[in-house]
């Protein structure tokens, strides 16, 4: 999401390309596209659509303009700290709610509510200081109302305030190994300290994680320029490469070629 805060009063008017995420984020497309992918599953958002986006997983954004536009969005980020502080607010229905899985996004089906709030959301997101953070927090309150009430489903989502819990951590690093986050996130992300997912990771994998994350990075690398015929500058973003001269030193310290000489020789 775009550049989080510590403020509990966050509205973001657009996404960025960050790959984690640390609150969930209410979103609205205004105008555009946007493929979202979590390492297990891609989801495709248009122009018009309700989402919400929960916190805690890896995710990678491919945001397009529409024809003669502009990329456009509103979003809301509800940190724990602000959900916590108002769980006590809004007890659970009598009946048993529905459970929602694991995705990490979450599209939620057009509604008048939805429709109203956005369009007077336009005030607050100019709003800057310390002295609207109530008024601004009762906008978030009332986002928070509005779902509970559409989707009395997602309260477990929307206050489960635990961190992660310990998870398999080969079948984990095999399907986000593309993600570009620290060694502490992904520590984080499958229920470990960082000295323990590093302890895990060497039994498993029989290498440091640094060392093993660049080698499988590059061996797709390999197989993306050779077999699937991608260009350099596309690889180097898809596999976490912070940048293109890195990726090609890399590549060429790992092969011998540079990524380029393997795509114009076909070797």
């Amino acid at each position: 999401m775009e550049s989080m805060t510590t403020s509990p009063c966050h509205f973001a008017p657009t996404v960025s390309t960050e790959q984690f995420i640390p609150e969930h984020m209410f979103i609205y497309l205004k105008a555009g596209s946007m493929t979202m992918y979590d390492g297990n599953k891609e989801y495709k958002i248009q122009s018009g659509d309700y989402c919400l986006v929960r916190r805690n997983y890896l995710a990678k954004y491919t945001k397009r303009p529409p024809e003669n536009g502009k990329f456009s969005t509103v979003g809301v980020s509800l940190d724990q700290a602000f959900l916590r502080s108002i769980s006590a607010e809004f007890p659970p229905a009598a009946k048993k709610e529905t459970a929602v899985g694991n995705d990490a996004l979450l599209k939620l089906p057009a509604n008048p509510l939805f429709d109203v709030y956005v369009q007077t959301l336009g005030p607050y997101l100019e709003m800057r200081g310390r002295e609207y953070d109530d008024i601004l927090l009762l906008k978030k309150k009332e986002l928070v109302l509005m779902l509970l009430k559409t989707h009395p489903e997602l309260r477990p989502v929307l206050f489960d305030v635990n961190d992660p819990g310990k998870i398999d951590l080969e079948a984990f690093m095999n399907k986000h190994y593309k993600f570009n986050v620290s060694m502490k996130r992904f520590s984080y992300l499958t229920g470990r300290s960082l000295t323990t997912f590093k302890r895990d990771f060497e039994k498993i994998f029989h290498q440091a994680p640094g060392r093993w994350l660049l080698e499988r990075r590059l061996r797709e690398a390999h197989f993306m320029l050779e077999k699937r015929k991608m260009k350099p500058s596309d690889v180097y973003l898809e596999l976490g490469f912070e940048d293109l001269s890195h990726f090609s030193y890399a590549f060429k310290k790992m092969y011998g070629i540079t990524p380029n000489q393997l795509k114009k020789e076909g070797i």
